[in-house]
């Protein structure tokens, strides 16, 4: 049943992940004894709105999750699944971003990694928790019915989308935008001593050609990747793995290419040698101070890389069933 499916898999989103499988497999439960009951009362099986009257009377997949946590004090049931998972957003946009680039300054320039203070990272978690602990709980004693504020409506519960699934349109705009890619990065920057840049010549050096080709053969590598995606919409672990190297080599020639100082000149009609000599300088230390930038975006995409390969090995949209029903009951 697509529709109950769906409906268990929005109040999974809300639960404790400790408790998810057995709350999910007692109320998935409950709702298939209902739903057969009714069937055999009828003789027959129930058509979707008969199903979606059922899960009305449930209640909406927050308003369910709520019934089984307990009671807090600050934060009520109703909106505490809602708040724990704001904080976690909000906590997670201040801790992340910080650490990785903190993490990039040591890795690529230990020398200035005392560059973030990461005492002040303390003072941005508590002055981002307490005003959104402050938000909820004023919310909370505003007298509103937050399992009320929306019409619950089934049939608007989003698909149950494969966590493994690779969607075709996804692969189509990738396929097309590396071929844009290849074509634009060829014409302009194939190795030679001087580049042709929009009027620009930009001498560089010997290493450009080996980051070219590592650049090309990467650009390649996602192509075919991304082609084998649209004919087999799902990742495999060989894939993903491929995928990895990939991310990683790519970020590792991005890395090269930023610490190389590969512009060695600059000529620019109507510029004078020493003010483009200047402007050379000043583009190459700049690509220096991205260095730990980069370093940081690297660590965050490998690490997702690396999640997505882990999660394949235990991903499961089946729910749970066989427990004995003992707890709420939707009436």
């Amino acid at each position: 049943m697509d529709l109950l499916d769906r409906y268990l898999e929005a109040v999974k989103f809300w639960l404790p992940k400790a408790q998810r499988r057995d709350i999910i497999a007692e109320l998935n439960e409950d709702l298939r004894s209902q739903i057969e009951e009714k069937e055999s009362q009828l003789g027959r099986k129930l058509e979707g709105k008969e199903v979606e009257a059922i899960l009305k009377r449930c209640g909406s997949p927050l308003a369910v999750a709520t019934r089984y946590l307990p009671q807090q004090y600050l934060i009520g049931p109703t909106l505490f699944p809602l708040y724990r998972f704001v904080m976690v957003v909000v906590l997670a946009g201040c801790i992340v971003p910080r650490v990785l680039i903190w993490l990039g300054f040591l890795l690529a320039s230990p020398a200035h990694s005392g560059y973030l203070h990461m005492e002040n990272l303390w003072s941005t978690i508590i002055f981002f928790g307490f005003f959104t602990t402050l938000a909820f709980a004023i919310f909370e004693r505003s007298g509103v019915n937050v399992a009320g504020v929306v019409d619950f409506n089934p049939q608007k519960l989003p698909p149950i989308r494969h966590p493994n699934r690779i969607s075709r349109s996804s692969s189509l705009i990738e396929i097309a935008a590396m071929l844009i890619f290849a074509g634009w990065f060829i014409s302009l920057f194939w190795p030679r001593p001087t580049l042709h840049l929009y009027g620009v010549q930009v001498t560089v050096t010997p290493v450009w050609t080996m980051l070219f080709a590592g650049i090309m053969t990467v650009t390649l590598v996602n192509l075919a990747v991304a082609c084998v995606n649209l004919a087999h919409p799902f990742w495999t672990r060989r894939r993903l793995t491929i995928h990895l190297f990939s991310d990683a080599a790519g970020g590792l020639l991005f890395y090269l290419f930023l610490r190389s100082q590969v512009v060695l000149a600059l000529a620019i009609p109507g510029v004078e040698p020493a003010k483009a000599a200047v402007l050379t300088r000043f583009i190459n230390s700049w690509f220096a101070t991205l260095v730990p930038y980069t370093v940081a975006v690297l660590l965050a995409i490998v690490a997702v890389d690396v999640y997505r390969i882990v999660r394949l090995g235990r991903s499961s949209l089946t729910p749970v069933v066989g427990m004995q029903a003992g707890g709420m009951k939707c009436v």
